[in-house]
């Protein structure tokens, strides 16, 4: 006997219900289509019915981290499954496990159950689709897997999620053109930390300045466990190294724009043919080519998902007390303390101050705390109504 299906309440966008009160009174009745018999003399207000937003939705309770509260029960005889390749507006690219390619619409309970995302998809999601026909390239969407891990910034006090489904995280900066900005690369890193995702950084165009002055920013990251790599999409020097670490993971590649990221795939995956743009000379900041996180399989096994450019990163779901502890360099001395809630900030006797004044620590990455620390001092978001 097969299991009886669950049903839950579950909780649902604004926009999701009609209006709970007919509004159309005087135009019915001038168009004498106003039947009086039909006319409620009174009116009950109730939890129950179009005057509120829970719907009862026959499926199973998911984790938070699988996008949803709640995930509609779908037939699996008559949906296909595959992974997101990219996500544009209101249509999804996803790749089917039989190997073709399919255009999905999201089917409409998954868009209007509340959730904190700014989107319930993500590149990288696995999903299972129905298709519109027998043999049709068109699909719907139908069910979102739980995912494994996903990478997320708040924007707009909502949560972005980035990508879904990853084993590393390749954060890129550029050595000149535009220039390094090591405190991007700390939040890139504690979201890696966050998330227990191999962080690599990889430093681009070495070639136009004497990498010797790099040596002091990599020493720091390398004695601290992360693994560096310095390259060149120009003259190829180390694409060999990231061409290995890609090889048979799940990757995603993240830094600000300009740094050369689709520069970097192009030379990686032969045939790629990424469009990639030029950075401005007044600005210093790249112009964005690449408009959504798309992901592409490569010859050698595995997949990366090439993004955006970021300029900024505001940290999710990262409370205040908690991002020491991300820090690898300050969490052997959190202990050291005097007080055991010590921001390592304004305290005396604070055991991680101390390390910087006697150059145990560095002084960057505890100016990149303490910058993290106070631009996040506000707490989550609310919960989006």
């Amino acid at each position: 006997m097969a299991d009886k299906k669950k049903k839950i309440r579950a909780e649902f966008k604004k926009n999701r219900t009609p209006r709970a009160r007919k509004t159309d009174w005087t135009r019915r009745f001038s168009g004498e289509t106003l039947d009086e018999d039909q006319i409620a003399r009174g009116e009950r207000i109730s939890g129950k019915g179009e005057l509120t937003r829970r719907r009862t939705v026959v499926g199973a309770e998911t984790d938070t981290d699988a996008g949803l509260d709640v995930m509609p029960d779908v037939d699996p005889s008559e949906c296909l499954t595959g992974r997101v390749l990219s996500v544009h507006g209101l249509s999804s690219t996803v790749a089917g496990d039989d190997g073709r390619e399919y255009r999905c619409a999201t089917r409409r309970i998954l868009k209007t159950l509340l959730t904190e995302q700014r989107n319930v998809l993500a590149a990288g999601d696995r999903v299972a689709i129905r298709l519109s026909n027998a043999g049709s390239t068109d699909g719907v969407i139908e069910r979102i897997e739980p995912r494994r891990n996903a990478l997320s910034r708040t924007f707009r006090g909502r949560q972005h999620v980035l990508v879904s489904n990853i084993d590393q995280l390749i954060i890129v900066g550029s050595a000149a053109e535009p220039y390094l900005k090591p405190n991007l690369i700390d939040r890139f890193l504690l979201t890696a930390e966050k998330n227990r995702v191999r962080p690599i950084i990889c430093i681009n165009k070495v070639d136009l300045i004497d990498a010797a002055d790099l040596q002091p920013l990599v020493g720091v990251y390398a004695q601290l466990g992360y693994d560096v790599l310095l390259l060149s999409a120009t003259t190829g020097f180390g694409v060999e190294r990231l061409r290995r670490r890609l090889a048979g993971v799940a990757s995603v590649i993240y830094g600000q724009s300009g740094v050369g990221k689709s520069s970097l795939l192009n030379v990686v995956e032969a045939g790629l043919g990424l469009k990639v743009g030029e950075v401005s000379e007044d600005t210093q900041k790249g112009r964005h080519t690449t408009t959504a996180a798309r992901l592409i399989p490569l010859v050698a096994g595995g997949y990366v998902i090439d993004t955006p450019g970021i300029r900024q990163f505001q940290l999710w779901d990262v409370i205040p007390e908690e991002v020491s502890g991300f820090y690898r360099d300050l969490r052997p001395f959190e202990n050291l303390c005097a007080f055991p809630d010590c921001t390592h900030i304004h305290e005396t006797d604070c055991a991680v101050k101390d390390a910087v004044a006697d150059g145990q620590l560095d002084a960057r990455r505890y100016e990149s705390y303490c910058q993290v620390r106070e631009s996040d001092d506000e707490g989550p978001p609310p919960r989006p109504q």
